[in-house]
């Protein structure tokens, strides 16, 4: 007589692989669900048209490395994007949006463009093009600004730059790609993430204090300031909308309820 074996929800090793860390789940769902979900029905709602403004990026940063890697498109490359801080201002303005898609030399470009795939991607079907570009360049253009303002205050100072960081020629999507992931973290609440991408990059000026790495700072601070600003306002809008609210109902308008 052979006796039937059951099992319980939970039990077995499917039920084993599914309820070993709960609490572990729980904080995954939590950290990442709503982006997940978001950039899932981005996507699926309308396909590769959601990535149009990450694609085209992808397209002309590759475009730039392989024109700058030609004996005739280095010039051309540099006069246009690259950027430094012993330029005039007016100048690095004009080069700073094209200095976005210019990879750095040094890197391999494939770390450049898989950055822009996935965090621009990321960011467009979450945020939106417009909004992607605005942070992006704003991102960049912290980056900019703050080696002229490190210079400026020299190398004595808490945070200033050696002179010599002038003539370094600063170009490529890393400022940007970090500002993205921060402002990307804070609209989806991502905190352990957001939190995760600057405890990395103070950890990489501690270890190799350059140009670069300052910069990367520089444009999560000035992303902190918009995420900040955008908290401020969504809560006075909140507020306000909740006055609206009380108000319509005769709660604090002031007067008597009137009668029939």
């Amino acid at each position: 007589m052979s006796a039937t074996r059951t099992s319980s929800p939970g039990t077995g090793r499917s039920g084993a692989r599914t309820g070993r860390f709960p609490a572990l789940r729980r904080a995954a769902l939590r950290e990442w669900g709503p982006l997940f979900t978001t950039v899932r029905n981005g996507l699926r709602e309308r396909g590769v048209r959601a990535l149009a403004l990450t694609l085209t990026a992808v397209t002309l940063t590759a475009t730039v490395q392989l024109i700058q890697n030609q004996s005739w498109g280095h010039g051309p490359v540099q006069a246009l994007g690259a950027v430094r801080a012993e330029d005039p201002v007016w100048l690095a303005l004009l080069r700073t949006p094209l200095s976005l898609f210019v990879p750095a030399l040094d890197l391999p470009v494939w770390g450049a463009l898989a950055q822009i795939l996935l965090v621009f991607g990321i960011a467009e079907v979450c945020l939106g093009r417009w909004r992607t570009l605005v942070v992006a360049y704003v991102a960049t253009l912290a980056g900019t600004l703050y080696a002229r303002v490190g210079i400026a205050l020299g190398p004595d100072a808490f945070l200033g730059l050696p002179a010599s960081d002038a003539q370094v020629v600063d170009t490529g999507p890393s400022a940007a790609v970090v500002g993205l992931a921060v402002y990307v973290c804070h609209a989806r609440r991502a905190w352990f993430t957001g939190a995760l991408v600057i405890v990395a990059m103070v950890v990489e000026v501690l270890v190799k204090d350059n140009l670069a790495g300052r910069e990367h700072l520089a444009s999560i601070a000035a992303v902190l300031v918009i995420c900040a600003v955008r908290e401020w306002l969504g809560r006075r809008r909140a507020g306000r909308d909740q006055d609206l609210r009380a108000g319509g109902s005769g709660v604090r308008s002031g007067a008597p309820p009137m009668r029939s």
